[in-house]
């Protein structure tokens, strides 16, 4: 049948028939959730908290500097004192747990260019050093001096310095987190009432590192230590830890 003869009520019908599938496809296909709230303002602060104790053992770093002709004879005359100074050490009380060696160096030593001398500098070897270090733990502090004293007589001729910290920090650092976020709060709290607003819940809380790069979180001071002698003042001191971090406050509008 031409086209031009196609009855009118077909063409109603079969547009109906399109627009009625179209409809049923666009209801079929997903909408968008509806827009949200506005998201709440917020507020930033930081907060630090910081604790003080005394410290409970100390570190020292002993060690033996020997020089000789050879490396044998120079590893043996080093070996001799700090088998001395350990067993100084064990008639002391300190367990073998608290005593590690640190650093154990043998080098080869030249000979020097002599000064004004046009001769050339050929360099060859005329002795051998060896440098033997331990790590001693201490804890009583108020051994500190004999303990020095005795090793000292044995032979150690090296003393490097002296480490006072607290052997386990963690209630202490977790105070000077809960002084940290007090602090926080209270800063937010006096900023979100001058501002005219309700402070809301912490959105993100962010704890910075205030450790010292070589250890922790651990109490730690250093004093390097000349040679003892008997009854040689050692004040521990105190220690401080401190905790420092960073907070988003949401604040509430009031109605």
């Amino acid at each position: 049948m031409p086209w031009g003869t196609v009855p009118l009520a077909l063409l109603v019908s079969l547009c109906a028939f399109l627009a009625t599938g179209a409809a049923q496809v666009e209801d079929s296909m997903p909408k968008p959730p509806p827009p949200g709230p506005p998201p709440r303002p917020t507020i930033s602060v930081s907060g630090h908290g910081e604790i003080s104790t005394r410290p409970d053992i100390v570190e020292i770093t002993l060690g033996v500097h020997t020089r000789a002709d050879t490396a044998l004879v120079a590893a043996r005359q080093n070996g001799e004192v700090m088998n001395r100074i350990l067993s100084v050490c064990k008639e002391r009380g300190i367990a073998e747990k608290d005593v590690q060696t640190a650093r154990l160096n043998v080098s080869p030593q030249y000979n020097q260019p002599t000064p004004g001398s046009n001769a050339e500098y050929i360099p060859r070897v005329v002795g051998y050093t060896v440098d033997n270090q331990v790590r001693v733990i201490l804890r009583k502090l108020d051994s500190i001096a004999e303990v020095l004293d005795a090793v000292m007589n044995a032979g150690a001729n090296q003393v490097s310095g002296i480490a006072f910290r607290v052997e386990q920090p963690e209630k202490l650092s977790d105070e000077a987190r809960k002084r940290a976020m007090a602090d926080a709060k209270r800063k937010a709290t006096i900023l979100a009432g001058e501002a005219g607003v309700i402070l809301g819940h912490p959105r993100s809380i962010v704890e910075h590192d205030d450790r010292p790069i070589m250890g922790g979180p651990m109490f730690r001071t250093n004093a390097m230590m000349a040679a003892p002698a008997p009854a040689l003042p050692v004040a521990p001191g105190e220690e401080k830890l401190s905790v420092s971090v960073s907070v988003v406050y949401e604040l509430v509008i009031p109605k």
